[in-house]
């Protein structure tokens, strides 16, 4: 009989198909969030754990690290590791791994459903049918703007935000983006300031990184540059806009609209974004498709198998 590696897994990975019950089949796992108290079953239990396994919204914290004397991998389910303290793990000489690109096309198609919803005013005319106001009441929603031809801002032309640019093409919008630099591997114009890209362009769309070196990256001037006719999409991360300014915009209508599948302080959404007819409002589903999350899963997996078998990751972080 084979004898199951040890591994310690930090919450339970609910939104993928079957990654819970295949890291049970393949390893003895010990289930840390089952426990109350979680620096005691670290202290009783974390000693001779040598692989961790958690996701991009539970995160790895420097305690937790510290805790497992003898950790040498993190295994995340997910592409963002702002929540995994990198710099922690690397002063131990811990490695760590997420698993991008297999969420790109999914992410990118959710931006465009956002984009269109709130262009379109869609989630508002959706209420509208429901509600059996359809034909009882003079006149319609109020009307809406086109997307083909228009000009699309991107923050962050990562594998995500290329994605999310290509598909502009189809809809003939000119593209610019802004980068903590500008890329010589791509054929859309770079804009080195934010605040003018936002005045520049119809639609921003948030795809960079999360992290302290991005929290509020879209401050209030940068809301107010969109002006009254634009509309703002995030699939990022939900600390990279100053909520509160974004809700004050939309209230004063300094601001066109705003469709988010992320916000800064998940799950909870602010009473003004909920109340606004200028948003379109998800439950941070960029990747919640079976197909993606399958695909996630398996890197996971493929990760956290590689690491036991060779001592390598398939896709570390740099």
């Amino acid at each position: 009989m084979t004898t199951k590696q040890r591994i310690l897994q930090v919450g339970s990975l609910s939104g993928s198909p079957s990654a819970n019950q295949r890291l049970a089949d393949g390893y003895d796992v010990f289930e840390l969030w089952k426990h109350g108290d979680r620096k005691a079953a670290l202290a009783e239990h974390g000693k001779g754990i040598t692989a961790l396994v958690t996701s991009a919204s539970i995160g790895a914290n420097a305690e937790l690290i510290n805790a497992l004397p003898d950790l040498k991998a993190i295994c995340s389910w997910g592409v963002g590791y702002e929540t995994i303290d990198v710099q922690a793990a690397r002063e131990r000489g811990v490695v760590v791994s997420n698993t991008p690109d297999v969420l790109t096309d999914c992410v990118a198609d959710l931006a465009w459903g956002l984009m269109i919803a709130g262009a379109r005013r869609m989630t508002l005319g959706d209420r509208y049918v429901r509600a059996g106001r359809w034909g009882q009441v003079h006149g319609s929603i109020p009307l809406g703007t086109r997307v083909s031809g228009k000009k699309l801002g991107i923050i962050g032309l990562g594998r995500i935000g290329q994605a999310i640019a290509r598909r502009g093409d189809g809809f003939d919008m000119e593209v610019r983006y802004h980068n903590r630099r500008a890329r010589t591997d791509v054929p859309y114009q770079y804009e080195a300031s934010l605040v003018e890209l936002a005045r520049w362009t119809d639609f921003l769309v948030v795809a960079t990184v999360g992290g302290p070196e991005t929290r509020h990256l879209v401050n209030r001037e940068v809301i107010e540059a969109l002006g009254p006719k634009g509309i703002i999409v995030n699939i990022a991360r939900g600390p990279v806009i100053d909520e509160q300014a974004l809700a004050g915009a939309l209230e004063s209508g300094k601001l066109g609209g705003a469709a988010l599948d992320v916000f800064e302080h998940e799950p909870n959404v602010p009473d003004a974004l909920k109340a606004s007819d200028n948003t379109v409002l998800l439950p941070h589903i960029g990747s919640a498709s079976y197909e993606t999350r399958m695909a996630m899963e398996d890197m996971m997996l493929d990760n956290l198998q590689s690491w036991f078998h060779s001592g390598k990751l398939v896709t570390p972080v740099d």
